[in-house]
């Protein structure tokens, strides 16, 4: 109860010091009113040991002194999934067939309306060697999603984010007389009513048939395939208005306006082809050859139907039939793409020691203007087998295997919208009524790329691969440059005068240069008169990326420009906190830096470095030419990313386990980041963390400002003060597990029967957490988007939990698992 109060206490604070300490909030944002009365009342209670959380008024309403966990509320304890497996193989000779079923279900991890999952799967394949030259081959899967995606339809967006600006703790969930509150109703009681959800399945459907003819003693091979794959995505979404009570006796509805129903149909037919032929041979035991050409067709067809209507009859309607009100919309979509392309490839290798490919596509696609839909890609790449030399006398138990390889080629990048070339003329419905009528009307289409075509992605690579100590320990490396030109991208910024938006297209040019080691090392020990067979592996790699093209012609830092290191954070030089008046008097006007809503700056708020000297903290035109006192602080892209691999058996037992993590990884909060906590909105909730942890005039070492919401000097100025350090390394998967004897299974007429139990995201580190573990540090960018699409604003394609703490958790697991295979 004292917490509650306590940051109750708080927000009024966070409120005042942001109005320079002259005015009052009368509301904790829209769902709770606030009076200094009523919080000297609260405390009166508490220090009294009254422990009711709602009184009732004169006038009949709700007043709450409560001390609700909304996120206690909003999660279960545990959760429970289930993954089952069955196949079944077979072999005859000249029949080999191979079937498997999956299922997966999870029941979700909200206590209420909560995010059921299934998944089925079916696959099927098998080949007939029909004659010695001849064999058929079929390989069908069939897949079934089921998922259920809780809704809010207060103000949209995801839980967390309600919960955040609405779920007060101050306001319990549940009045006496079992209605919702009014802060529920925004938050975890619309998930408590329901009814609120999107609804999703989808169903693929995929099959490739192919054949292989072989002929001159197995030389040649004419290969084929067709494939085709429907994916058949079906979703319905109901939103209607959830109840809630202010007074006692009354009730009312949250979002009336919503009372509708949308059904989604979306369908993509997928059909791809291959044909090539290849010959292979060995020519004097020391030249061997190989040679492949081919050609590849793929087309994908797209259609859409959506239709939404109001006035459900029932809360509880699933089917549009049931919504009879006149608010009509439909709408649909429609697009087609093709792809047509021949390859080919020759490889040689001279005594197993000298090794070359050339490789080749010429590609064309239907998503690009007629003189720019074709476009060639080659590569060539060469090996050398050093240790194969006659020269090479190193003792292989010490050093061995020792390859060098380079390579060189390019990629070509076509994914595109189908239409992007050509000018679209979209059909409305007018607002207005003449004569009668809601007549139709077309707009300008928008403005076109002076060109499109393929982007092209160019890699140089040089690589080393070795063995020591009789292959116990090997090594991987490679480095890589690759230039990825005519990169797709938005183009050069317009002036508002020319009245349309930029389009689209290849105006950016890119540079990567990056490296990747892979180490292993692979042995056995005698433990118990048994072998302990053990290995440990690991990887590291990283890249920079360097912007080399772009429109970008004043150098806003806001947009990429040409010589930006992609991942770049720009922003200020913290020197500390303001001591006292003084301290600010004699420092360099930074009256941009916004702490408060007259823009005053006082004693305890953040001091930014004047970089350039002239007395004004400012960000000049915010140009690479001209950027004030700001500066680059940090990257945001991952670097050193790194894994490590440990496994063993011995006697029948094994043990494994994954690490996993980033060396090094800067990041600056987003100013709706949980970290702020009430620094951002003074309604939103106080971290704990924040508690005893920011300036007063007697605890001026804090690592927090001046207590003062809305602060824009923090959540909207990054700086090296607030600036995180992101690195982490988590223990992604743990595993134990024993492997019955083969007597006792045979006895039972198996083949193998294996017992295990498995562990995910156990554990993980990070020196952000030595200020905070509100956060889990692989999700700040935002958690799966099949998980959280829940933004109303952009319907059934809304965004996903936005990351900052706003976004579905990482979840620790346990599984028990049996494998029998018979």
């Amino acid at each position: 109860m004292k917490s509650t109060y306590f940051r109750t206490r708080h927000f009024y604070e966070a409120y005042h010091a942001w109005n320079n300490y002259s005015a009052d909030p009368k509301n904790i944002n829209k769902t709770q009113e606030f009076s200094l009365g009523w919080l000297e009342d609260f405390k009166r209670r508490k220090e009294q040991g009254i422990t009711d959380e709602v009184t009732v008024d004169a006038t009949g309403k709700y007043v709450y002194y409560g001390n609700e966990d909304y996120y206690d509320a909003l999660y279960k304890k545990t959760t429970f999934a289930q993954d089952h497996n069955l196949s079944v193989t077979g072999n005859n000779g000249k029949l080999n067939y191979y079937v498997s079923g999956r299922f997966y279900g999870y029941d979700g991890l909200f206590r209420y309306n909560t995010d059921n999952y299934k998944m089925m799967n079916l696959r099927a394949k098998g080949s007939v060697q029909v004659f010695d030259w001849l064999k058929i081959e079929n390989n069908m899967d069939f897949s079934n999603m089921d998922y259920h995606n809780p809704i809010n339809v207060g103000e949209g967006g995801s839980i967390w984010r309600n919960i955040s600006d609405e779920g007060h703790p101050t306001s319990p969930i549940f009045n006496p007389d079992g209605s919702l509150t009014f802060s529920a109703a925004y938050s975890v009681g619309d998930f408590i009513y329901g009814k609120n959800g999107i609804d999703t399945n989808n169903k693929v459907l995929k099959n490739t048939t192919g054949f292989t003819a072989s002929f001159l003693e197995n030389k040649l091979h004419v290969r084929g395939d067709f494939t085709f794959r429907n994916t058949d995505e079906g979703q319905t979404q109901r939103r209607v208005p959830v109840p809630y009570s202010t007074h006692e006796g009354q009730t009312v509805e949250l979002s009336a306006k919503y009372n509708d129903l949308k059904e989604s149909n979306m369908r993509t037919e997928y059909i791809a082809t291959n044909l090539y032929a290849d010959y292979e041979d060995t020519f004097g035991d020391a030249h061997y050859f190989k040679g492949m050409v081919g050609y590849n067709y793929e087309q994908s067809t797209y259609k859409s139907t959506y239709v939404q209507r109001n006035g459900l009859l029932l809360d509880d309607s699933e089917n549009i039939n049931l919504a009879l009100g006149d608010a009509i919309t439909t709408s649909g979509g429609y697009n087609r793409w093709r792809v047509a392309g021949g390859f080919f490839r020759l490889n040689y290798a001279f005594k197993d020691r000298y090794l070359l490919e050339v490789n080749g596509r010429y590609d064309g696609s239907s998503k690009f203007p007629t003189d720019q839909q074709w476009a060639f890609f080659p590569s060539v790449s060469g090996g050398w087998r050093v240790s194969e030399e006659a020269f090479w006398k190193v003792n292989p138990d010490l050093f061995s295997n020792l390859k060098i390889r380079v390579s060189y080629g390019s990629l070509g990048n076509g994914n595109v919208s189908p239409y992007s070339f050509l000018e679209l003329l979209s059909i409305s419905t007018s607002g207005r009524v003449l004569n009668g009528l809601k007549n139709k009307y077309t707009s300008a289409p928008a403005v076109m790329p002076d060109g499109l075509t393929w982007e092209t992605a160019t890699t140089t690579d040089v690589g080393l691969d070795f063995g020591m100590l009789n292959n116990r320990l090997q090594f991987n490396g490679d480095y890589y440059i690759r230039k990825t030109t005519d990169m797709y991208t938005v183009g050069e910024t317009l002036p508002d005068v020319f009245g349309a938006s930029s389009p689209k297209g290849n105006y950016a040019d890119m540079t990567t240069k990056g490296w990747e080691i892979t180490l292993t090392w692979r042995d056995q020990f005698t433990l118990a008169e048994k072998p302990f067979n053990y290995e440990i592996r690991g990887t590291l790699s990283d890249y920079i990326s360097t912007i080399d093209r772009y429109n970008n012609q004043t150098g806003n830092l806001d947009d990429y420009y040409a010589g930006k290191r992609v991942g770049e954070i720009w922003g200020y030089v913290t020197e500390g906190l303001f001591k006292d008046q003084a301290d600010i008097d004699s420092h360099a006007d930074q009256t941009l830096i916004q702490s408060s809503s007259k823009r005053i700056t006082y004693p305890g708020d953040v001091k930014i470095k004047d970089l350039n000297g002239d007395h004004v903290i400012d960000y000049g035109n915010n140009t690479v030419d001209d950027h004030g006192d700001k500066t680059v602080i940090g990257n945001a892209l991952p670097r050193y990313a790194y894994s490590i691999n440990l496994s063993g058996d011995w006697n029948n037992f094994f043990l494994s386990a994954f690490f996993q993590g980033v060396g090094k990884q800067d990041w600056y909060p987003s100013s709706e980041c949980i970290f702020w906590g009430q620094y951002n909105r003074p309604y939103n909730n106080m971290p704990t963390w924040h508690q005893g942890n920011y300036w007063t005039e007697d605890n001026t070492d804090a690592y927090l400002p001046r207590y003062a919401g809305y602060n824009a000097s923090l959540k909207s100025t990054p700086q090296t003060r607030y600036l995180q350090n992101v690195a982490y390394i988590r223990l992604k998967n743990l595993q134990f597990g024993y492997t019955l004897p083969q007597p006792i299974v045979s006895k039972a007429k198996l083949q193998n029967v294996r017992v295990y139990i498995s562990a995910e995201n156990l554990w993980c580190w990070s020196p952000l957490y030595k200020h905070t573990r509100d956060l889990d540090v692989t999700n700040i960018y935002g958690s799966d988007p099949d998980l959280t699409d829940a933004d109303m604003s952009s319907g059934l394609n809304g965004n996903r939990g936005s990351g900052d703490g706003n976004s579905y958790p990482q979840m620790k697991s346990v599984s028990l698992g049996l494998s029998v295979t018979f």
